[in-house]
C-alpha cells in the first residue's frame, strides 16, 4: 500500500482501503487542539477580508514585533514563515550542501528538506527500550563531523521531550565544532508551563536554531503560519532567501491576537491534563504500550501481538477511527500506531474499540 506521509488524511485512507467516502471516521492522524479554532477568530478574519485587497507589509512588523514580545527576544531574532515547513526548507537552504545529523524517529520534512538542497543525511536512533532516550554518546561521536543536527522536542511521533542539560551540552560542544543545532519546537505549547522556553538560550548560544509553529495549538493548518528564531545574523541570511510576501494579509492580522488569547492556552493544557491522565490509566492495564508523552499525541502498540499492527490500523478504520501509521517514520518500521489526544467522548470511544480488540483478538 502507498501509505500517505502525514496525517490528516482521511479522504486517501478512503480511498486506498476502498471505504465509502461518507462514512465517518475520527481522525486520530492529525495532532491538533481539538478545542480549536478560537471562538473569536472568524469574526476577525471577515473584519479583516479588506487586506485581501492589498499586499501586505513585507517586514510584517507588527506580526514581528509581537512574537518578539511573546517570546521575550529583540526582532531582529525573528523571522515569520508560511507555516513550520516553510522555517525547515529556509533552514536546510542555510546548510546546503553541508551534512546533517538527524535522530530518527521524527518529522520526515526534515529529510525531505536536507536532500532537496543537497545536504549529506546521516541518521541516529532514539533508544526505543529506554523511553526513546536520546542517544547522547552517538551524537556526540558524530557531532565534529556535522554542520547541522536536526531535533524535534517535543519529539513527533514520540511525544518525548528531550532534557534541557543534554540539550545544552550538544551546543555547548557544538560551539566548539561550529555544529548548529535546530530545535523544531512544533508542538511546544502543549507543553507545561514549567517548561522554561528555549528562545532564552539564543543569548548564549547562537549555534542555536528554533522552529515554531501556530498551526497546532491553534488549529489552524490552513492559514499557514509559523516562526523561525535565530541569531541576527542568520536571521538576514534566511530573509534574503525567503520567497516576498510569504505571509499573506489575513495572517498577518491574526498572529497578534493569537498570541494575546493566554485563557485559550490554559483551557487547553487543562483538557490535555486530564485526557493525557484518562488514557495513561485505561490503556496499559489492557497491555497496550504507551510512548512517555508530555504532548497531545502519542504512540501505541499492542504489547500482547506487537507483529499486529497492521491489522489494528484495519480494524480501527473498520471501526471509525483513523489512526496515524507509522511505516514511513524511519526506525519504528510500522509497528507503532499513532494517536492525537482528542476530547473525552472520542478519547472514550478509542478505548472502547481497543478493548473490543482486545477481547475478538
Amino acid at each position: 500500500m502507498k501509505w500517505p506521509n502525514h496525517g490528516g488524511k482521511s479522504e486517501s485512507i478512503k480511498q486506498l482501503l476502498d471505504i465509502n467516502i461518507n462514512e465517518e471516521l475520527l481522525d486520530f492522524s492529525a495532532n491538533l487542539n481539538p478545542l480549536g479554532p478560537p471562538s473569536w477568530l472568524k469574526e476577525t478574519l471577515t473584519n479583516h477580508y479588506e487586506t485581501v485587497t492589498c499586499y501586505p507589509d513585507p517586514s510584517y512588523s507588527k506580526s514581528s514585533a509581537a512574537v518578539a514580545n511573546h517570546e521575550e527576544i529583540e526582532q531582529d531574532s525573528i523571522l515569520l514563515t508560511n507555516g513550520g515547513a516553510e522555517a525547515i526548507f529556509l533552514v536546510a537552504k542555510f546548510f546546503e550542501k553541508g551534512k546533517a545529523l538527524i535522530v530518527q524517529p521524527t518529522f520526515v520534512e526534515y529529510e525531505r528538506a536536507c536532500k532537496h538542497y543537497h545536504i549529506e543525511v546521516e541518521d541516529v536512533f532514539y533508544e526505543q527500550t529506554n523511553g526513546f532516550a536520546l542517544p547522547m554518546s552517538v551524537i556526540r561521536e558524530k557531532l565534529k563531523e556535522k554542520d547541522v543536527i536536526f531535533l524535534c522536542r517535543p519529539n513527533n511521533p514520540t511525544g518525548t521531550v528531550i532534557a534541557e542539560k543534554d540539550l545544552q551540552l550538544l551546543l555547548t560542544e557544538g560551539k566548539k565544532t561550529g555544529t548548529y543545532v535546530v530545535v523544531d519546537e512544533a508542538f511546544v505549547d502543549f507543553l507545561p508551563a514549567s517548561t522554561p522556553s528555549l528562545s532564552k538560550w539564543l543569548a548564549s548560544y547562537p549555534n542555536l536554531i528554533l522552529l515554531r509553529s501556530l498551526t497546532k495549538m491553534y488549529t489552524i493548518p490552513g492559514l499557514r503560519i509559523g516562526y523561525l528564531m535565530a541569531h541576527p545574523s542568520i536571521i538576514r541570511i534566511l530573509k534574503n532567501e525567503q520567497l516576498p510576501w510569504s505571509i499573506n494579509s489575513l495572517v498577518d492580522a491574526v498572529v497578534p491576537k493569537l498570541l494575546e488569547d493566554k485563557s485559550f492556552v490554559e483551557d487547553t493544557k487543562a483538557w490535555l491534563r486530564e485526557q493525557s491522565e484518562y488514557l495513561s490509566e485505561a490503556l496499559p492495564p489492557m497491555d497496550f504500550y504507551l510512548s512517555p508523552t508530555q504532548v497531545n499525541f502519542y504512540l501505541l502498540q499492542d504489547k500482547k501481538q506487537p507483529n499486529r499492527t497492521e491489522e489494528l490500523f484495519y480494524f480501527l478504520v473498520k471501526h471509525g477511527i483513523l489512526p496515524r501509521h507509522t511505516q514511513n517514520f524511519k526506525g519504528l518500521k510500522g509497528e507503532f500506531l499513532r494517536f492525537a489526544i482528542r476530547s473525552k467522548e472520542e478519547n472514550q470511544r478509542l478505548v472502547a474499540i481497543l478493548q473490543n480488540w482486545r477481547v475478538e483478538s
